[in-house]
Order: C-alpha cells, then structure tokens, then sequence
C-alpha cells in the first residue's frame, strides 16, 4: 500500500515535519492567527533539507513569491483571478471539494490534484462521503484524486479499495 502523502500544519513545527514519511509533501495552512512568513519561511529550509514539496494554503501569489512548489485551494476558494497568475512549469495547485459542483470548479481553476473530502465520519466532521460516493465523485473527473477527512489506523486499509494518487490529513501525523 503506498500512497503520496500530504500533512496540514498550521506553524512551524520541526518534531512533526522532521518525523514524517519520505514521501509526505506538507501544506502550510494558517486560518485561526496572522499568517507568518518567517514560520512559513522556517518551514521551508527544512522542507527543502528533508527533500519534501511544500504548499502555502490560500495564497498563490505568496507561494509564488517564497518560490514554493506550490499553493492549495480550498473548496470555499471559488474565485477565478487565481488562472491570471503567471505559475511556473513547476508549480503545483492543488485544490479541495466536497461534491461535484466543487470538483468543476476545481477543474475550472485548473488544479492538477484533488482533495476530495471528506472520505469518513470523524469527531470534527458528522458526514463523510464514504466510499462507494467517494468512488462515484472520483469517476467524474480526470484529475488525480487525494483522500482527506476522518483517516486513521482503523480505515487505512479501505482506501485500498478506491486507489487514490494520494492521502491527507492532520490528525493522522499527529497521532
């Protein structure tokens, strides 16, 4: 079972970062406080040094400005200015839905990966797609699916079952 991993965090924390998987890319994202470009920066050199891509939530202009390898679209982002940027040949968008007016609005925003979320019932989250909905969302794009929301030891081995590009989460490196 491999899988592209993706890990949230909202600072700075080297344990967490320092800790994960070779192939965890992290997603910088930082709704509760002032976002912190020298925590963003920080996150970066050890990104770099430990060989793992780093994406800045929200924010593409300032992804593209700190030279990240990219930035993540959420599913309440749905403005279209993000297409006048101009992004350079490596530069990855990811971004996130919940239903599949999200997932064309996703595509009109030309993501290359897609959160599709959220895949179980977790504490913060009552309703989860499950998988045969999940699967069925899944079918209706061409974009690489990623899995996020209510992921943990028990169901890890149900995602077998649908064959995402990848896996995301928060609590799950936390834990």
């Amino acid at each position: 079972m491999h899988f592209n991993l993706f890990c949230f965090i909202n600072n700075y924390n080297f344990n967490l970062i320092n800790n994960l998987p070779k192939t965890t890319s992290i997603i910088f994202r930082n709704y509760k406080y002032p976002l912190s470009i020298d925590s963003i920066i920080k996150t970066k050199k050890l990104c770099k040094k430990l060989n793992y891509k780093l994406y800045l939530a929200n924010n593409i202009k300032l992804a593209l400005k700190l030279n990240l390898d990219g930035a993540y679209i959420p599913a309440f982002n749905s403005d279209f200015k993000i297409n006048s940027y101009h992004l350079k040949k490596k530069f990855t968008l990811i971004g996130s839905a919940h239903n599949l007016k999200e997932i064309r609005t996703k595509e009109l925003q030309n993501v290359n990966y897609l959160f599709l979320s959220p895949l179980f019932v977790s504490k913060k989250n009552k309703k989860g797609l499950g998988i045969y909905k999940f699967i069925n969302l899944s079918k209706r794009t061409k974009k690489k699916i990623i899995c996020l929301g209510g992921i943990n030891k028990d169901n890890i081995k149900k995602i077998n079952l649908i064959k995402p590009y990848g896996i995301a989460g928060i609590s799950y490196f936390q834990n």
